[in-house]
Formats: C-alpha cells, sequence, structure tokens
C-alpha cells in the first residue's frame, strides 16, 4: 500500500490517540474472555477481576520524571 506524505504523517501525528484506543480495547477484551488486568490507580498495581472486583498487589515505587529528549542508553 502506497501512502502519500500527507496520508503519513496524519498517522503519525495520531499515534497517541490510536495506542490509547487500542489499550482500552485490550483491556475490555481480556475483561471479557475471562482473564484479570492489572493497573496501576493510586501508586498502587492493582488486580481487577472480570466480575469487577479488586484486589491490591502491591505499593508501587513513586514515577520518576525524565526530562523530555533525554537519551537513554541501556546496556
Amino acid at each position: 500500500m502506497d501512502l502519500s506524505e500527507k496520508a503519513l504523517r496524519f498517522q503519525e501525528d495520531h499515534i497517541p490517540e490510536l495506542a490509547e484506543g487500542a489499550v482500552k480495547q485490550a483491556y475490555w477484551r481480556a475483561l471479557a474472555a475471562g482473564s484479570s488486568v492489572l493497573e496501576s490507580k493510586d501508586g498502587m498495581l492493582i488486580e481487577v477481576q472480570p466480575d469487577g472486583t479488586q484486589k491490591t498487589i502491591k505499593k508501587l515505587a513513586p514515577p520518576i520524571k525524565i526530562p523530555l529528549g533525554l537519551r537513554i542508553e541501556i546496556r
């Protein structure tokens, strides 16, 4: 499939929205299939069951702020 530069730029500009939609869809599909999902809420790791019950798994470490544009090399 040949995409014009304009169409490609449009798609690239909308990656965050597309990713958000894909994550939400995967979350609900997993629950609908009878699987539990993990989510971060208020600094805690929470397991959510298909019936809506929630179980706290553990407290999470505080988030680390990374300056925009910082490059990190993993060895």
